[in-house]
């Protein structure tokens, strides 16, 4: 049988899923009034969070999600600007 699909491509749209997922359930969860609703709700977005942990890392590991590695000096000054802005709360 024909295979129509590469694997990158599944797992790309099952990331892409993955995070329209986590959005509208974010969404849901920071508009719901009661809070047993809102409650489930964060429960379902954590378990999609989970999901799209588990999505990456196989892509990640496959090769068809390259993340470089970044710059001490990048990282350093990420640290410092949103420590700031924290403090800033």
């Amino acid at each position: 049988m024909e295979q129509l699909y590469t694997d990158k491509e599944v797992l790309a749209d099952a990331l892409s899923a993955e995070k329209t997922a986590t959005t509208h359930y974010n969404t849901f969860a920071n508009e719901c009034v009661h809070q047993s609703v809102r409650s489930a709700i964060l429960h379902c977005l954590e378990q999609e969070h989970a999901i799209q942990q588990d999505v990456f890392e196989v892509m990640h590991q496959k090769g068809f999600y390259p993340t470089p590695a970044a710059e001490e000096k990048k990282v350093a000054e990420a640290k410092q600007k949103y420590g700031q802005a924290m403090k800033t709360f």
